[in-house]
């Protein structure tokens, strides 16, 4: 077998010099270095940023949809929307392992999930079998490449694939609300009743205790009562995330003028940074998991209007993440069964 970099940075094909997520095409042969893995792939989690974008732009053909999918794999070697730049993650079964591979505790035939964005896997595929619109995932015969550096997860024996699929798409989100809470806060959920959105509930009113104050903002009534239901917000909230100035009004009503210790966007669409900005006290922190977000929005928007705020760009991994979320559902019996209901 052929030596390979353990970043990937021998699959880099254009332009020279940079990392595989960054790189415009990459190689996706999949006759593999010595220190990668192969994966007969099952299922693609595409991000939902991405997945909304592409759907939009077909117009909800699956046909479309299925030929601008195939047409960024032809182009790129990997699934990297060009519009969002995002990706989203795969399941599979172990097919091969590199030689250099030897403290690997892998083994062929395993099953497991990708938790590295699609955005930087090489990735071929045969054929795409079948869309789920509703929930972002797609079924393939094809194959991917996970470098030495990629993290994955062994599929749960107590769970479907499908939802175990689609909580660790977002496991950093209810991972990184756990680390950012602290006992008291008020935080406000954007996006509450999305994907990930639910699982930042449970761990924010887990984490905030008695003390605290959570706000689910939901973008429809039949989120706000999806989120009723889950009994884990102390107020529901019904706005549009674009129109910051609405949601300012709805939350200065809620909590007396003192805004929001903490802020946790997870919406899929653009121009929602204001909206969160607003939201925030000063010197309070914004966490942005949304792949939507715009950098340049959200720095300028705060300095436009004198707004001291710390804000975190959402990285989908932190330690533990993959742990965290597939035990909030084996915490939460309520929770469980809507996930298990949408995704499976």
């Amino acid at each position: 077998m052929k030596k390979g970099n353990r970043y990937g940075l021998h699959r880099v094909l254009e332009p020279e010099g940079v990392l595989p997520q960054t790189a415009d095409k990459i190689d996706n042969d999949m006759e593999i270095y010595d220190n990668e893995i192969l994966i007969d792939v099952q299922t693609l989690n595409i991000d939902s940023a991405s997945f909304t974008q592409i759907k939009n732009e077909a117009g909800g053909d699956e046909e479309k949809i299925k030929e601008k999918m195939k047409e960024i794999v032809d182009t790129k070697g990997k699934h990297q929307n060009p519009v969002t730049g995002s990706g989203g993650m795969l399941i599979g079964t172990v097919s091969k392992i590199g030689d250099a591979l030897t403290d690997c505790k892998l083994k062929v035939g395993d099953r497991i999930a990708t938790l590295v964005s699609l955005s930087l896997t090489p990735l071929k595929i045969k054929e795409i079998k079948e869309i789920h619109m509703d929930i972002d995932q797609v079924d393939i015969e094809g194959q991917a490449v996970l470098f030495e550096t990629g993290i994955y997860a062994k599929l749960p024996e107590d769970m479907e694939d499908t939802l175990a699929l689609a909580l660790l798409d977002v496991a950093g989100a209810p991972a990184q609300t756990a680390r950012l809470v602290n006992s008291g806060d008020t935080v406000l959920i954007i996006g509450a009743g999305g994907k990930s959105g639910m699982l930042c509930l449970h761990e924010a009113q887990k984490r905030a205790g008695i003390s605290g104050k959570v706000i689910a903002l939901c973008y429809n009534e039949k989120e706000c009562q999806t989120v009723k239901s889950l009994d884990l917000a102390d107020y529901i909230v019904q706005a549009d995330a674009t129109k910051p100035v609405e949601v300012l009004a709805k939350i200065e009503e809620i909590t007396d003028g003192n805004l929001c210790d903490l802020v946790i966007n997870n919406v899929n669409v653009p121009n929602t940074e204001m909206a969160s900005i607003l939201a925030a006290k000063d010197r309070g922190t914004i966490y942005f998991f949304s792949m939507a977000t715009s950098f340049t929005k959200a720095a300028l928007g705060a300095e436009g209007i004198g707004k001291d705020v710390e804000m975190i760009i959402g990285n989908g991994y932190c330690h533990n993440h993959a742990i965290i979320s597939l035990e909030i559902l084996r915490e939460n019996k309520k929770l469980r069964e809507i996930y298990t209901r949408l995704y499976t």
